[in-house]
Parts: structure tokens; C-alpha cells; sequence
């Protein structure tokens, strides 16, 4: 048999925002239907200047697809010195049923745009119907993709943004503006953009508490999306009292997410969490209830949004064509 490669290019060629939104709602769907084997995903932390690479395993009994993701970031030397992007993903998909290696993919586009569906569909799930004005605080690159994962499901008609470092607000301002035509105002400070938000997305590489429990209006809704690892943290965990808190694992929100912290201080229960995103896409629990409530979506990231996303993406690179075929196996 032959392994495609797939390079940045091919795999952005592939996809678009739409049918990734789709593809990570069945991604949550299988996962709360058995259809998925997922364990605990690994992160190292290398000494400074290099950052950390997590390692992502799911098996999907649907597709009878094996995925594993590296993926890479805060090697802050990394163009200078190696002439490489300071974060990077690689995808490997084998075939169940042997546990060939299918395809190789680049997995850096992939993680991004996952992550900005993710961040949609729980807008779907949780904002208010008449929710127009989204608050960003970060603006790199996955605050981007969040803008674009939402702009596919709703109208945003304004974002309050801000950025610890005035030259990437600016860029972001201009980016957006440019991409989409919507209107960016650079906030003085967190708490001014907070305070206008229907919808909050937070993106961060925060330690501490980013957003405080007070600047946050009745009837928000929360994409946190900056915390996957014990030590971040981006919201005040005061800001989980009286909220209905969404995951999208339990397993990894509780031990390594968001939601870890206001479990530690005793603030909330685990039982205090509402549920999984997919127990609200498949009708199991309900979502939002009303205009007044403040929603929480913790995203981890999942193994199993980078299999179905990848396996459609290589679907359509043999259906199209693309890509570069090569012999990795011989009988």
C-alpha cells in the first residue's frame, strides 16, 4: 500500500470552515455514543527557550480511523535558529482494521481550525439568540480563527478586542477589518472589552486570572479556549459560581482545564458542571435557558476533532487527487 502526504497547503486547500464546524459536531456526537476510544493525552514541557508538544491518540469505531497528533508550541527561537514556525502539528492517520499508516498531514492548520469550530458550536449551544458583540481577550492566531468559526454561524456586528502586546491588536484590528469587513475597537483595557461582551473568547497563555468575576455581564456566553495544561488559567474561578458550565471532556476539563480551578478552591462541584457539549447537540441536556444566565464552554481540545476532521480532509485529498503519494510499507 501507499501513505499520502499532505503538506500545509494541500491540507488548507482541502477544507473550509464550514465543513470543519460540521465535522467537529460529529466529532462530539460520536463521543458520547461509544463510538470512540480517546485516553488521556501527554504534555511535555521542555526546558525554556523551547515550549511544549502534547500528543493526542483517538480511535473512532465510526470511520475505523486511528489518529495521532504532535503538536508543538512556544519555541519562541524556533524561526531564528531553525528556520522553522515557533508551532507546529503533524498528523498520522492509520487504518483500524490493519493499523497501516494511511496519511501523514500537517497538523498545525488543523488544530487551529478545530479549535475555532469548537468555539462556534458551542456558540450555537449556549449564546443568546441575539447575541452580536464578541470580546476577544488575546488576538493571535487562534483568537482569528474563532472569529472565523463564528462569523459562519452568526452575525457579529462588532468585537471589542484586547492584547497585552499593542502591535499584535493593531495587526489583528487590521486582519479582521480587512477579512471580514466587521468593525474592531481596541479596547484601553480587559475590562472594557469584557464588559461589552454577549459572547467572551478568551485565547490566552495566561497563569492567573485574565477575567474577573465582576466585569462579566448577565447572559454572557465564555469560549475558553488558553487552558489545556495544569498552570493556565485565564478566568477568575468566582466567574463559575453561579454559571452553567459546559465541557468537552470531563475527564480532561476536570484534571487539566479551565474548570480545574474554581474544583480546587471548592467553588464549585463536580456535579455542579452541567455536561458535555454533545449531550446538548444530541438533546440529552439542555443548552441555554435564558437570556439571563452566564455560560461557560471549557475547551481542552480533543483527539477525537483532529480524527474526523483529518479523516474528511483525507477523504477529499483522494477523492480531488491532491497530495503526494509515497511507499512507507512493503508486504
Amino acid at each position: 500500500m501507499q501513505t499520502l502526504l499532505l503538506n500545509k497547503e494541500d491540507v488548507g486547500r482541502l477544507i473550509c470552515m464550514r465543513d470543519v464546524i460540521a465535522a467537529v459536531e460529529e466529532a462530539y456526537k460520536a463521543y458520547n455514543s461509544d463510538q470512540v476510544v480517546q485516553p488521556d493525552y501527554i504534555g511535555i514541557h521542555l526546558p525554556s527557550p523551547r515550549g511544549e508538544v502534547d500528543f493526542k491518540l483517538g480511535y473512532n469505531k465510526a470511520n475505523e480511523v486511528i489518529s495521532m497528533k504532535a503538536s508543538s508550541g512556544g519555541f519562541i527561537d524556533n524561526p531564528a535558529a531553525h528556520g522553522v514556525p515557533s508551532g507546529m502539528g503533524t498528523i498520522l492517520l492509520f487504518d483500524a482494521r490493519s493499523c497501516a499508516l494511511t496519511c501523514v498531514m500537517d497538523g498545525s492548520l488543523i488544530t487551529g481550525l478545530r479549535t475555532g469550530a469548537a468555539g462556534a458550536v458551542s456558540v450555537k449551544a449556549l449564546a443568546r439568540k441575539d447575541a452580536r458583540k464578541v470580546a476577544s481577550i488575546g488576538t493571535g492566531n487562534q483568537a482569528r480563527m474563532q472569529i472565523r468559526a463564528i462569523n459562519e454561524i452568526m452575525t457579529i456586528e462588532e468585537i471589542h478586542a484586547w492584547d497585552s502586546h499593542p502591535e499584535t491588536l493593531a495587526r489583528y484590528k487590521a486582519d479582521i477589518e480587512s477579512e471580514f469587513g466587521i468593525s474592531v475597537v481596541t479596547a484601553n483595557s480587559k475590562r472594557v472589552a469584557v464588559e461589552q461582551a454577549d459572547i467572551l473568547v478568551t485565547t490566552t497563555c495566561g497563569k492567573g486570572s485574565v477575567v474577573e468575576a465582576d466585569w462579566v455581564k448577565a447572559g454572557t456566553h465564555i469560549v475558553a479556549i488558553g487552558t489545556d495544561q495544569r498552570g493556565k488559567q485565564e478566568l477568575d474561578p468566582e466567574i463559575f459560581r453561579n454559571a452553567k458550565v459546559v465541557v468537552d471532556s470531563m475527564a480532561q476539563c476536570v484534571e487539566k482545564g479551565e474548570t480545574w480551578h474554581p474544583l480546587d478552591r471548592n467553588i464549585i462541584a463536580r456535579d455542579d458542571i452541567h455536561g458535555e457539549i454533545d449531550e446538548i447537540l444530541l438533546g440529552r441536556k439542555p443548552g441555554r435557558e435564558n437570556d439571563d444566565e452566564v455560560t461557560i464552554f471549557d475547551s481542552t481540545g480533543m483527539a477525537i476533532q483532529d480524527n474526523v476532521t483529518a479523516n474528511r480532509i483525507y477523504r477529499n485529498a483522494i477523492d480531488g487527487g491532491a497530495g503526494t503519494f509515497f511507499e512507507f510499507f512493503k508486504s
